[in-house]
């Protein structure tokens, strides 16, 4: 099974997934929870200034020093990353390949020949699922496909092995 995706078709940059290095990536949800509770979209810019100005006033306050949960919560982190179900949005990936203008929609190729597609509209509301119990989806993934109001959370899109923009 490839595990590689590549992000193709009416796209400035031709990009390529791999689904084994966002367990590490910020932007990652848990899907273990995501269906579960109410979401509030945040805008990453605005939560990324808030952290750096509390990081940097508590440097200000207090000097350079680590506080005794630190080491706590980087090993309650890391824990949550070797056990937990995993997604990522499609929708960084588009932003970063730049959609170009007149592409009307986004078709996931799976290796049963079968092709799904969704409007571009409806694009950003994907989820790609690559983690179950902190394990990669190497049997019938490397990722899943979901939507985000989990109407198919137990019959995703699986076997993706490219996505396409037309």
């Amino acid at each position: 099974m490839e595990t590689i995706i590549p992000l193709k078709g009416e796209v400035k940059f031709k990009i390529t997934l791999d689904p084994a290095v966002w367990i590490f990536d910020d932007r990652r949800i848990d899907l273990d929870t995501f269906f579960t509770e109410q979401h509030i979209e945040i805008d990453e810019l605005d939560e990324y200034t808030k952290k750096v100005s509390a990081h940097w006033s508590r440097e200000i306050m207090e000097g350079a020093t680590f506080p005794p949960t630190l080491k706590t919560e980087k090993k309650y982190e890391r824990t949550k990353m070797l056990t937990g179900t995993f997604g990522i949005y499609l929708k960084h990936f588009l932003q970063n390949a730049e959609v170009k203008e007149g592409a009307t929609s986004v078709v996931f190729e799976t290796a049963t020949g079968e092709e799904y597609s969704f409007p571009l509209e409806q694009a950003d509301s994907l989820i790609f699922k690559y983690s179950q119990d902190g394990k990669p989806l190497k049997e019938d993934g490397p990722v899943y496909v979901l939507l985000a109001d989990g109407s198919n959370m137990h019959n995703p899109i699986k076997h993706v092995k490219a996505v396409r923009v037309d």
